[in-house]
């Protein structure tokens, strides 16, 4: 490759680049963005199951009545039982379940009777809790009856993996990964439209006629994509943190990502005839890349 040639095909990038308002507006306040974003996602992880109870004057049945945390429970009473109803449907105090204790349950159970006592739960809740929930009410009546249950074997919890108790991963990190995507791939957009510009206005064949070569042009566009990408993720990074946890890799993995995206603005500038045309076929090649990144954003996600 003929160095001087290709710092003067890069010099020309760059310079296009900057005269393009519209890249350029999009790529600062993609940036502020992204970092307002990140910023304004909550940074902590509930992990304590809320747990409602009417009426308040059985709250004393469940440890932590008065609403403080101990043991990752939490209880919120309520006078009635529609009023829990409405808690449970709307979320009221991070309230994942209810628990509706009949008139009399005291003395019911105490007797030795089998109150039926009803449990709130809202759609979607996940299996255990509502086990959790469940697995309550019947300590309650052994401890109130003085019956204890039929068999009652001593346990111990073995946890496998890594024990994220007390350390879950906030939503705030989570969005990391995505937002990193983010920015490439409004960087391939950018440096696709670029090459799909110099496809349709014919500069490729007036540089290619000069003493450039192919593969001169290529490594041109190629160091000015990666450039352009890989300045873009470190400063976003920066911003929010990402390289404090394993920064040498953090750096290659976004290395890695700019010269991938690189490619793949290269080769849809090629294909792309217009604006739409361009975005279309990058959107191909960028969409699959975003799936893992929103994977790992989901709620239900483990890292």
């Amino acid at each position: 490759m003929n160095g001087p040639l290709v710092r003067a095909i890069v010099g020309k990038d760059t310079r296009e680049f900057s005269r393009n308002r519209f890249f350029v507006f999009i790529t600062f306040l993609g940036l502020v963005a992204y970092v307002a974003i990140y910023w304004f996602l909550p940074d902590q992880v509930d992990e304590t199951v809320h747990i409602g109870i009417s009426p308040s004057n059985l709250g004393v049945l469940l440890p932590d009545a008065d609403g403080t945390e101990a043991s990752g429970l939490s209880v919120v009473l309520y006078g009635s039982e529609e009023e829990l109803r409405t808690a449970v449907v709307e979320g009221d105090h991070g309230i994942v379940a209810g628990i509706a204790f009949p008139t009399g349950f005291i003395a019911s159970v105490a007797d030795g009777a089998a109150p039926t006592v009803q449990i709130f739960v809202p759609a979607g809740l996940p299996a255990e809790i509502q086990l959790l929930v469940e697995g309550s009410v019947s300590e309650i009546a052994f401890a109130i009856s003085g019956v204890p249950p039929p068999v009652d074997p001593a346990t111990q919890a073995v946890v496998l993996g890594t024990d994220r108790v007390g350390a879950q991963i906030s939503l705030q990190h989570q969005m990391r990964p995505l937002l990193l995507i983010m920015v490439l791939m409004v960087e391939t957009f950018a440096l696709s439209s670029l090459v799909a510009v110099e496809v349709q206005q014919r500069t490729v064949l007036a540089v290619l006629a000069t003493p450039v070569r192919i593969a001169d042009f290529l490594a041109a566009k190629g160091i000015f994509g990666v450039a352009l990408a890989f300045s873009e993720t470190a400063i976003l990074a920066l911003l929010i943190g990402a390289f404090a946890v394993n920064a040498p890799a953090m750096i290659v993995i976004l290395l890695l990502g700019a010269v991938l995206v690189t490619g793949f603005g290269m080769i849809a500038g090629s294909y792309g005839r217009d604006f739409m045309g361009t975005l279309l076929v990058s959107m191909l090649f960028m969409i699959p890349l975003m799936i893992p990144a929103l994977i790992r954003a989901s709620p239900t996600a483990r890292i």
